[in-house]
């Protein structure tokens, strides 16, 4: 009860330290970049709510990737750096439940500032389709979809990053690892379709097993990115959004298990 009591209160400060930091208010005002995409997307005579849709899903999806791998990456650096980590440990508290409580604070952050910057990204779409009404009826429920399923892959990036953090004492590893894999793991789908389709000529049993390989072991990104559905109004597969979800438990589940066992065997220094 007191262990629980202890990670629940590692989740209120660092929510609340996150809130307090400059850095992280300068990235939240990107908010005030949404009210300029119906002026953007009037440079598109024919599309333009499409267009308002899209940039405001990209802007969204940029800022919830900086403060992914910002607080991510840099969240279990500064607090061993700061000696702030010895400190909590030396409370009736393990290292597994220290880092979780690290982890689902970041969580609610993303959480929130999807909620917020939703918002608003809804407010413009509608600014935009009531001045340039579009010949095609975009569906709330995509966008709302959209939305929450941006905020499930930058929650998988910052489970991702803690693993990272967990192995490495370098500030910047964890970030640029980060970077790296996202980028790896938005182009993995694409590449295993491209192998697998019928306009592939030669290609190398070797290549193939270890695209597969890769396939299958790096998260999977693009699985999340609903903009097609939420632009055009197409119905997603209601089982493809429960695998997706349950993809999304178990990824991030294995992540912070792994980030747990070796940060509880991690010589702190």
């Amino acid at each position: 009860m007191q262990k629980g009591l202890i990670m629940l209160q590692i989740f209120f400060v660092t929510f609340k330290g996150i809130l307090r930091d400059r850095v992280f208010r300068g990235i939240m005002m990107a908010g005030v970049l949404f009210p300029l995409i119906p002026s953007i997307s009037s440079l598109s005579m024919r599309q333009v709510t499409e267009l308002s849709i899209s940039l405001s899903l990209s802007l969204l999806s940029f800022t919830l990737l900086l403060l992914s791998i910002f607080l991510g990456g840099t969240s279990l650096w500064k607090d061993i750096e700061r000696r702030y980590t010895f400190s909590v440990l030396s409370l009736p508290l393990t290292r597994a439940s220290f880092l979780v409580g690290k982890f689902f604070g970041i969580a609610a952050f993303i959480v929130l500032t999807t909620a917020i910057l939703g918002l608003i990204a809804s407010a413009v779409i509608w600014s935009s389709a009531g001045v340039y009404p579009s010949l095609r009826p975009f569906v709330w429920t995509n966008i709302v979809l959209a939305f929450f399923f941006c905020s499930l892959k930058y929650i998988l990036v910052i489970a991702v990053s803690f693993l990272i953090s967990a192995v490495s004492t370098s500030f910047f590893l964890p970030i640029f690892g980060t970077i790296s894999l996202f980028i790896v793991g938005s182009a993995t789908q694409e590449v295993y379709d491209y192998l697998h389709s019928s306009t592939v000529l030669t290609v190398s049993p070797f290549v193939k097993n270890i695209a597969n390989t890769l396939y299958y072991l790096l998260p999977n990104f693009s699985a999340f990115d609903f903009e097609v559905n939420a632009v055009y109004g197409i119905s997603p597969s209601l089982s493809g959004m429960i695998w997706i979800c349950v993809y999304f438990v178990i990824y991030t589940a294995v992540m912070l298990a792994l980030s747990a066992v070796i940060f509880s065997r991690r010589e702190m220094q």
